[in-house]
């Protein structure tokens, strides 16, 4: 079955269209990587699977139901985004960012009980930053926010998560072990991910399956090696790379071409 289904998918915002006829059917329990240039469409592509906008053409299903069929509340029992990045409005404490992630099995008007304090301390545990409950999120270093903001994520009890860009602004033992961790919670939870990512190494690591996207549509879509290949990344972004594979597993490794400077 289909955790999430597109098909013929068009989106604009203003006249120029930012997606155009977007089939992608992901499946249960599959870990797929986004990747693609800046202005490719990637982040309105989770947006859309999210029904934070809709479609212009084209239907979005989410388990078999017709997205738009769906209300918010019922949306965010099975779909969690993590952001980018969240900027501090308030100073909340990290505990109370992650119980925010318990909002759409709430009553309305409604307070968390013990139910819920016991999923959000299992989330922040699986996330390894129950230590960092009472700390303000502002306070925490970049890879302990994010993991935190997986948290809250992890809080929802979502059967799908979406991330857009999870390791940007993090150093590479950062991003490996975030890579690290979503891939362990797939496993361990049962979890469809679709990640969005400008790594195309860690696309190529973690994902099942990359997809590629350009000016808005998709350009290939399959496992790792038959996505990452120098003729595809070439193509879409316009530089020289040389493709090989990591030792032992055979997934390709991209690396940049520098240009020869002219000598005078």
């Amino acid at each position: 079955m289909s955790a999430i289904s597109l098909d013929n998918v068009c989106f604009r915002y203003t006249d120029a269209w930012v997606l155009e006829d977007v089939s992608i059917k992901v499946r249960e329990g599959e870990f797929v990587g986004v990747i693609g240039p800046n202005g490719s469409g990637k982040t309105t592509l989770l947006r859309l699977m999210d029904g934070v906008i809709k479609p212009e053409t084209g239907k979005i299903e989410l388990e078999g139901a017709p997205l738009e069929s769906l209300g918010r509340r019922k949306i965010a029992q099975v779909i969690a985004v993590v952001p980018q990045e969240s900027p501090d409005i308030f100073p909340f404490s990290v505990r109370e960012i992650v119980l925010m992630g318990r909002a759409p099995h709430l009553p309305v008007f409604g307070f968390e009980g013990r139910k819920d304090m016991e999923v959000a301390d299992r989330a922040m545990e699986m996330t390894g930053v129950l230590k960092l409950a009472s700390r303000p999120i502002g306070s925490l270093s970049g890879g302990e926010r994010q993991r935190a903001l997986i948290a809250r994520a992890l809080a929802q009890q979502p059967r799908v998560m979406l991330l857009d860009e999870p390791t940007a602004f993090l150093d590479i033992r950062h991003q490996i072990a975030i890579f690290d961790l979503v891939s362990e919670l797939r496993d361990r939870e049962k979890l469809t991910v679709i990640a969005v990512t400008h790594d195309i190494n860690l696309a190529a690591l973690y994902s099942d399956r990359v997809i590629l996207l350009n000016a808005g549509r998709v350009f290939s879509d399959g496992k790792p090696q038959d996505v990452i290949t120098a003729a595809n990344i070439e193509s879409v972004y316009r530089t020289r790379i040389h493709v090989d594979s990591y030792p032992g597993t055979g997934l390709p490794r991209i690396c940049p071409v520098r240009r020869t400077p002219s000598r005078y």
